[in-house]
């Protein structure tokens, strides 16, 4: 029997895996410019922490999660999201009590049972930020503003931003008595996950992309429009920050999130690149979450992206055109004694973190030097036993093909010189 990967699941390979090294260094240094710090997980909760924070009804509780019991009977689950393990664990270890405002973030994969498709996976990888403590305006922009510096520092272009508001737990139910009343006149005319949804929480009603439901929805009622005077006010807020930091979106009433824990703003950026899944971010305040999850009432907000869909837009636009690094030298070593000073070199130059390689397959020297060639390596340095007798190595320039002959003691101090014109 030959194995393979899991369906939905997919390995990253030594010919791209840079790529996401790449990706999660510019992550984390645009997070500590933001003096965000980072967050590790478990991979697992309870399963009752995603039920209670995401919700019963939602799709990705009711049909998506990977639940299981373990030994002791009890149900977990590998996290869908970070959002409700993040808060748990800011209610578990106190950290309101470290400091009034917290703000973290986090890079690791995800896990929902859904049929996978382009940037949509069953083992999927997100970055995202949360902001735990303070409930002004101001928090929000600094959030958006956190997610549009991200995508810039990658290079990621022809990006848009949307916003809007969901309300609260004061202006939203009667909102969403006056949608279902709505939808109900229409709803022959709604696709059939449409009305299901309809059934079980009409606010998913307003996220499909169906056209059919998007020409059934064209008179309905926005949440913007009937908020309350503090939910009003806030989004009005937000608004006017977004324009002083010049940060341009666009105001779409029916953009809601999926998970039920939102209140007030919610956000999305999207690319033009992705074609229908054109999502790849989306976040939001949830001032309530903490209360649900048996903390302090403690307001937030975050958002999350998806890594897969990062990369599929990188790709598309071409962001990575300064290509992967390369061993900065090559030791192309004939014999037993030329390999051990091959291998005492080399050492030596990764001390000094230059990278090196050798070869390990006792090949001849066309092929040694075919495979630095395959490397797309700068300097080789060639050595056989007749150059441990006279201590002296040749060293070749693979890019201009100069190349010349100096003592074993002038190796390391000429190849240091040279790697730094590379």
């Amino acid at each position: 029997m030959t194995y393979k990967s899991i369906k939905g699941t997919r390995d990253i390979l030594p010919s791209e895996s840079w790529k996401w090294q790449r990706v999660e260094e510019k992550i984390r240094g645009v997070m500590h410019t933001f003096n965000f710090r980072e967050i590790r997980t478990p991979l697992f909760e309870e399963t009752s922490l995603f039920s209670r924070s995401i919700g019963e009804l939602t799709d990705i509780v009711s049909k998506e999660m990977y639940t299981f019991r373990d030994l002791s009977g009890e149900s977990l689950t590998l996290r869908p999201e970070m959002t409700a393990s993040v808060v748990r664990a800011h209610i578990q270890h106190n950290l309101r009590e470290q400091s009034p405002l917290v703000k973290l973030y986090y890079i690791g994969p995800m896990f929902r049972q859904e049929r996978p498709q382009a940037g949509r996976l069953r083992q999927f990888h997100q970055f995202g930020a949360e902001a735990i403590g303070s409930q002004i305006p101001s928090l929000d922009v600094e959030v958006v503003a956190l997610a549009v510096a991200t995508y810039e520092a990658l290079g990621v272009k022809k990006t848009i931003l949307r916003i809007n508001s969901v309300g609260c737990e004061k202006c939203r139910p009667p909102y969403k008595e006056m949608l279902k009343r709505h939808l109900t006149r229409v709803r022959d005319r709604l696709s059939a996950e449409s009305q299901r949804r309809l059934d079980v929480n009409p606010l998913r009603v307003l996220d499909s992309k169906s056209e059919e439901d998007q020409s059934a929805m064209a008179q309905i009622p926005l949440l913007k429009d009937h908020l309350c005077p503090e939910c009003s006010a806030h989004y009005a807020s937000v608004k006017e920050e977004l324009a002083a930091l010049e940060l341009q979106y666009e105001e779409d009433g029916r953009l809601v999130r999926g998970l039920d824990y939102y209140t007030k703003t919610a956000f999305e950026i999207l690319s033009k690149d992705l074609g229908a899944q054109d999502a790849l971010a989306g976040g939001g305040r949830y001032d309530l979450l903490a209360e649900e999850l048996g903390g302090k009432p403690t307001p937030g907000i975050g958002f999350a992206a998806g890594i897969e869909r990062l990369m599929m837009v990188s790709e598309k636009q071409k962001s990575f055109l300064d290509g992967e690094e390369k061993p900065a030298i090559f030791f192309a070593a004939l014999g037993n004694e030329a390999q051990r000073w091959a291998m005492k070199q080399a050492l030596e130059l990764r001390r000094r973190g230059i990278s090196a390689e050798l070869d390990f397959l006792s090949r001849s020297l066309k092929a040694q030097m075919r495979e630095a060639d395959r490397q797309q390596v700068r300097h080789v340095i060639i050595v056989g036993e007749n150059e441990v007798k006279t201590r002296r190595a040749t060293i070749k320039d693979m890019k201009s093909g100069e190349q010349k002959t100096v003592s074993f003691d002038e190796v390391m101090s000429l190849f240091e010189k040279t790697n730094t014109d590379k």
